[in-house]
């Protein structure tokens, strides 16, 4: 099934099954136990984010070609990194530029995300997709200077700037999709196709981060897992291309729909102090 996370008219946060003619039926259950579609047409006002997630557990260099790109070695092990809960933005809403604590540098990431809906630890690689309630597209968003010249070598810092997690529009849950290997991802970027690439590029998939995330570490429900960027981010680019005030940004993956975010620049102040 395809789910919606909204607002309803009358202001209620509330879930309902997406139909391939549009129409849309209230659901009972929930990331843990299921969803089961009622039957009850629903009307449908703001589409937001799938989940409200805990904890956001980013992978670099998990595709062959963004690798290559990159001039980065192959990792033998998923490089992980984490956005915080406040990086959130629903579906339609703008991506903010930072200027307080300005960056010039900022990318588009297309990627997968994983979302966990049962607690789970010490996953065998064999068992890890029973744990997933769905799956959405993302937009990784970062900025490159403060990730590679403010970062203090971590990357948390560049991507972790209110709004840089755009996530939805729907949660495509396992029976409609049980194998996401194999589908394709593109990043358009005011009409122009940027990243045009397929999940089977990635190096280690989704139950091997699964099994590696959890190792030793619960992964509570909701957790959501970002599985990498393919080739033709902005910053591998010649020229670089980094987002700008008034941009229009589009993630689509095959079997899950479109996720689009106008780009705006953070209303202008005197700055932190903090320069690169």
């Amino acid at each position: 099934m395809k789910i919606l996370r909204y607002l309803s008219p009358t202001g209620q946060t509330a879930y309902a099954r997406q139909h391939p003619d549009g129409a849309t039926t209230a659901v009972t259950g929930g990331l843990a136990e299921g969803f089961a579609d009622s039957g009850k047409r629903v009307e449908v006002g703001r589409i937001l984010a799938p989940v409200v997630p805990g904890t956001i557990l980013c992978t670099g260099l998990n595709y062959r070609q963004h690798a290559l790109e990159t001039n980065s070695p192959m990792p033998e092990y998923p490089v992980r990194c984490m956005k915080g809960a406040n990086a959130l933005a629903n579906p339609g809403d703008p991506i903010i530029l930072p200027r307080w604590l300005a960056s010039a540098k900022v990318d588009y990431e297309c990627e997968l995300a994983v979302i966990i809906g049962r607690a789970c630890k010490n996953v065998a690689r064999g068992e890890a997709l029973s744990y997933v309630a769905g799956y959405t597209c993302a937009n990784d968003v970062s900025a490159r200077d403060w990730q590679k010249e403010g970062g203090g070598s971590q990357w948390c810092r560049g991507k972790t700037f209110d709004t840089f997690l755009p996530l939805g529009p729907c949660l495509v849950t396992p029976d409609e999709m049980p194998d996401p290997s194999g589908k394709r991802i593109t990043t358009t970027l005011n009409g122009e196709i940027l990243q045009d690439s397929n999940t089977a590029d990635m190096i280690f998939d989704i139950p091997t981060l699964i099994e590696f995330y959890s190792g030793s570490t619960t992964l509570l429900p909701g957790t959501v897992i970002l599985t990498g960027t393919p080739q033709g981010v902005g910053m591998a680019r010649t020229p670089q291309v980094w987002l700008k005030d008034g941009d229009d940004v589009t993630i689509e993956i095959e079997g899950i729909g479109a996720l689009r975010n106008p780009v705006q620049a953070e209303a202008a102040s005197g700055g932190s102090g903090f320069k690169l």
